[in-house]
């Protein structure tokens, strides 16, 4: 197996979602990283105040269809992406919404770095 060098900068756009195995992608992404090197991942966002309006317009079923072939996993709140990267060893993580209303966000944008 080739070894590949640590990066200084890990990129990972709308992939979480789509892992049946995050923790794998989350330790895989760490190994990457040199230390005190930064992880830039954007994934869906799923928080209380966007499925509640997803549950009242009754677009929820639609939204998290299981028919759709080859669709989304797993969806990601702030919480749950934060334990995720956390319990991978991951620090200073910060996020940033993206698309529509605030709390009603399309997606999300969290950095975050490998200790040193």
């Amino acid at each position: 197996m080739l070894a590949l060098p640590p990066f200084d900068v890990v990129i990972s756009t709308e992939v979480v979602e789509h892992c049946y195995a995050p923790r794998c992608w989350a330790a895989a992404t760490y190994s990457c990283l040199k230390p005190g090197g930064q992880l830039i991942c954007s994934t869906l966002y799923h928080g209380y105040f966007k499925n509640l309006a997803l549950a009242l317009s009754g677009r929820l079923d639609a939204h998290f269809t299981a028919l759709w072939e080859g669709g989304h996993i797993k969806s990601w709140s702030r919480d749950t992406l934060s334990q995720l990267l956390i319990t991978a060893g991951l620090t200073d993580l910060r996020f940033i919404g993206a698309g529509r209303l605030p709390w009603l966000w399309m997606s999300m944008l969290v950095t975050a770095r490998r200790s040193w």
